[in-house]
């Protein structure tokens, strides 16, 4: 599946910002969270709900997925505006 031209532009996630994480040293699968910072050392920085609690918990970029909360706003370039 190739990217459209309008998503390969896109900018890098900004932080904090809210987003979904799948991690199996956690055993979450989707849990809401918050993007903190992404260390330079291989690590995500995320506050993440346990229980009642939040917690900040560091996480091996290698083993996690994150995924934005908020969808990519893409321009089908086909569309034409009216002037």
């Amino acid at each position: 599946m190739a990217l459209q031209p309008a998503l390969l532009q896109s900018s890098p996630m900004e932080t904090p910002a809210p987003v979904l994480v799948h991690n199996q040293i956690l055993g979450v699968k989707g849990a809401s969270a918050e993007l903190v910072r992404i260390h330079e050392h291989g690590f995500y920085e995320v506050n993440l709900k346990f229980g009642e609690a939040l917690h900040r918990v560091l996480l091996p970029i290698d083993q996690t997925v994150i995924v934005s909360r908020e969808p990519e706003i893409t321009v089908d370039p086909e569309v034409e505006i009216e002037r």
